[in-house]
Order: structure tokens, then sequence, then C-alpha cells
């Protein structure tokens, strides 16, 4: 049976998993280097077999070449030369509106892009780079994040800023793509009536976060903008800011670009508030020592709620809300904070059903939206794209 591996670079962990081409696509293998950058990198492989998965705890300098220690790594494992074919996720695609093979020519427009997201791309060029350097006649695909938000209107989409700027492409695109394609799916396989004629606010939170509004399966909104900085609070990422404060930050402290560039992406949101931790788990086990703790939960909190308002009234009402990732498939008190003071909207919780994080945790009477917890899975959208861009069939 063909397999195929996927490879889900993000700004600090990658993660990796090997699927089978069958209906669906099983994984053999599944990994996450994470840390990457610090003392403390660890690789850790679940290979499906019984026992604790595999850990392996990489040295400062396997650390700081994260992308040639993976790949490595890869290629000593039994299953790459058995591959037919590689996914990767790609964070920002532009124009781009489908999964694509990588060419020579792809790869020179992937690089003229580094400047539009210098937090992914470098290391997803590299991760590419690298496999094709190990097997050149290995198919490699991309799969991008953007491309589930290319359904936007036009108003939800261009930027107020001078209308020359989005000739060179300039203008809000989304991210997270996988992440809801998925969830879509999942709707749609549990028969929610609105996944194909509805209202649905998907919330992805996660040390990144956002939020979209579908509407009849179609995105019409999203958090994000032109990077992926921008939109909600996140574990280091700011959100939204005011653009006159780099102004100000440039003239009272000499703040450089490329130093606003870091405070917005690696030292500000959870971390920046709290000054302790990006990570929520961390935050509700202090909060009720440490304020600033609290702080950081309250603006995550606040956020969120305001923007499910705003794109309840973008949609005209809810039928579904969707949690999903680290934080929205895990916190469930972060998840009744985000939603006291909805009833308005007609949702309302099941607090035990919340608690225990049961599939759907809305009040089986008196709430008119459907409010679920999925469990998202990027890695399966990046493998059944890469099977069917391919051509994989089991033999």
């Amino acid at each position: 049976m063909p397999h195929v591996l996927t490879i889900n670079g993000g700004s600090s962990s990658i993660r990796f998993a090997v699927f089978d081409t069958g209906h669906p696509p099983r994984r053999s293998v599944q990994g996450k280097f994470e840390r990457i950058g610090s003392n403390g990198a660890t690789l850790t492989v679940d290979s499906g077999a019984a026992g604790a998965p595999a850990r392996i705890t990489a040295d400062s300098e396997q650390s700081a070449h994260a992308v040639e220690f993976l790949a490595d790594w890869l290629e000593s494992q039994p299953f790459f030369a058995a591959l037919d074919g590689v996914g990767h996720r790609v964070v920002h695609g532009m124009q781009h509106t489908e999964p694509e093979r990588v060419t020579a020519e792809l790869l020179e427009e992937l690089q003229r892009m580094v400047p539009v997201d210098p937090e992914h791309l470098p290391r997803e060029i590299a991760l590419i780079e690298a496999l094709r350097h190990r097997r050149p006649e290995l198919p490699q695909i991309v799969c991008f994040d953007t491309a589930f938000h290319r359904s936007m209107p036009r108003a939800a989409a261009q930027l107020p800023i001078p209308r020359r700027y989005a000739a060179r492409g300039i203008q809000r695109y989304g991210f997270h793509g996988l992440s809801y394609t998925y969830l879509m799916q999942e709707l749609l396989r549990l028969g929610d009536p609105a996944a194909t004629r509805g209202r649905i606010i998907l919330a992805h939170l996660g040390s990144g976060a956002s939020l979209a509004a579908v509407r009849d399966g179609r995105c019409i909104d999203t958090t994000m903008g032109f990077t992926p900085a921008a939109g909600l609070v996140m574990g280091t990422r700011s959100g939204d800011l005011d653009p006159g404060l780099m102004s100000y930050l440039a003239m009272a402290d000499a703040m450089t670009p490329a130093q606003f560039q870091t405070m917005v992406n690696h030292e500000s949101g959870l971390l920046g508030i709290s000054e302790t931790s990006a990570d929520v788990r961390d935050l509700l086990a202090r909060e009720s020592s440490d304020p600033r703790a609290a702080d950081a939960l309250a603006v995550f909190c606040y956020q969120t709620k305001k923007w499910i308002g705003s794109f309840a009234a973008a949609l005209g009402g809810v039928d579904t809300l969707v949690f999903a990732g680290g934080i929205g498939e895990n916190a469930a008190p972060v998840r009744r904070r985000i939603c006291d003071g909805l009833g308005f909207l007609g949702l309302e919780l099941d607090d035990e059903a919340n608690a225990r994080h049961a599939p759907r945790i809305s009040a089986d009477s008196g709430s008119s939206v459907a409010v679920r917890v999925i469990r998202t899975d990027e890695e399966s959208v990046i493998a059944a794209s890469c099977i069917a861009l391919l051509g994989l069939t089991p033999t």
C-alpha cells in the first residue's frame, strides 16, 4: 500500500505523520519536534506500538539546525525509502487556492513571498529542500493555509489603505485553513445541517488562535489578516494593534522594524501580559495568586467573546459554534468564560458536558446554538490532498 509523509512546520515546532492510502488514510507513525531553538528541544515519536512514545532530546546545536536534524532522523527510518509522496502545510499562499505539486518555479515563488511571512516560510521552504536533497525523485505537495479563506467577499478581504497596494497582494488572507477544512468535514460527517446551509463560527484556539465565520459552507470572514500576527491575542503574538504604536515606539524607544516584528510575534500576547507564560495551563494554575496571569486570561476570553459577537452580526446569527485547537479542545474554564454572556445569541452551555470535554457541550434545552468540541487534524487533510493530487491508491 502506498504511504505519504505529512510535514506541518510551525514557528517553534514541526509535526509529522506517516499515512497509508486507505479509505480513510490511517497514520502509522506520528511525531513532533518542539521547543525548537531552545536547550529543551525534544523529538517525540509515536509509532503506534505498545508503550510510551519515544522521546529524543536534541542538544543546542541540533535544535538550532532543526530542519537538518529532523530530515536526518526521517532518512534513518525504515519508512522513508518506501514513501510515495510528501505533503507540506505552507502557512501563507497569497493567491493560491488549491494544493500544488512542488516545482522549481513554485519554490522560487515561495522564496519571493518570504517577506510576507518571515516567521514560517523560511523553515517550510527549508523542509521541502531538505527532503528533495535526500530523495530528489520523491514528489512533494504543498497545501496552503490561506486557501480556505479565498471565498471571503471583497469587503472582508480589502484593507483600508491606498488602493495601489492591493495590486501587490496586500490584503486580508486568514490562516488556520487546514484546521478549518477538517472541522467543516467533521461537521458534515456528524450530520450538522449548518455545514451546508447555516451559520457557523469556528474557533481554532491554541498558541496561534483565530476564528472564522462560515455561511453555507463558505468562509465569509476571519480574524487573522495579511499575516498570522493579526486578530485575536495569542500565546506570544499580539493580535490586532493600533498601527500608531509602531511609529510611537520607533520615536520613543528607537525600536527598529525588526525589533517590532520580534516583539509582536514572540514577546507579546499571553506571554507579554502575564510576563511568565504563553501556556493557558500555566495561567489557569496561577491566576488565583498572580493578577498578571488573571489579566492574560481575561483579555483572551474577552477578545474571543467579542469576535464571536462580531461574526454573529456578520452572519446574521449563529447555528453552530466549534471549539478546536489546544485551548479550545482542553480548557473547559476558558470555554465557559468565553460563552458566559452569549445567551442573547441563544447559546447556553451544559456545564457537566463542558467539564468532561464532551463532543457537544451546549445545553439540550435552552440553547438554539449547537456548541461542539472537535479535535482538529490538519495532518489528515494534508495526507488526503497529497494522495488525491498524486493519484495514489492502494494496490
